[in-house]
């Protein structure tokens, strides 16, 4: 079992039922799952694209991604219906666990002059979004192999209620929000 799994049974949810007053375990709010996903406008013109972002969210994930496509045909963008744009990764279960715990003690805290992630990226069910600026924050990237430098987008979809119980999880779990 991951740390944060551990961490989230032993401490993070009785913390949680304790401050919002749950009757009952099952209103608990938890970790329901990743996504992570890269989409590019160089994939219009590249074929190759689509396949480095997914070798890329393979190497940073440790699951094999699934090619995005476009929906529909846009004449002014050059795009076609079917057209391979990205990659995306959804992680459930013990990976999930594994890869929160390395973005939030390794990833993050090799970004340039961090100051802390956004606490205002909530939607009304308490789901978070964070958007990064360049995949080789991450340990499993090696430079000097990749070809050009993406920026992905992190869905962390919660069971929770509202951006407060959301909020709550997400900072009792370790999350780095800006003060």
């Amino acid at each position: 079992m991951s740390k944060f799994k551990e961490l989230y049974l032993k401490e993070v949810k009785p913390q949680l039922m304790k401050k919002f007053g749950y009757k009952n375990v099952s209103m608990i709010p938890k970790i329901d799952k990743i996504v992570v996903n890269c989409v590019s406008k160089d994939a219009v013109s590249n074929s190759k694209t689509a396949e480095n972002i997914s070798s890329d969210l393979a190497a940073i994930t440790g699951q094999k991604p699934y090619i995005t496509k476009a929906k529909k045909s846009i004449a002014s963008f050059k795009l076609r219906e079917g057209q391979a744009l990205g990659a995306a990764v959804t992680l459930r279960g013990e990976r999930m666990f594994e890869f929160l715990e390395r973005l939030i003690c390794l990833s993050l805290p090799r970004v340039r002059d961090f100051k802390g992630v956004s606490a205002k990226s909530f939607d009304s069910k308490g789901n978070y979004t964070l958007g990064l600026r360049e995949q080789i924050i991450f340990p499993e990237i090696n430079y000097d192999k990749i070809e050009k430098v993406r920026g992905l987008s992190i869905s962390i979809v919660t069971t929770s209620k509202n951006a407060d119980e959301g909020r709550e999880l997400l900072t009792l779990m370790g999350m780095p929000f800006r003060k």
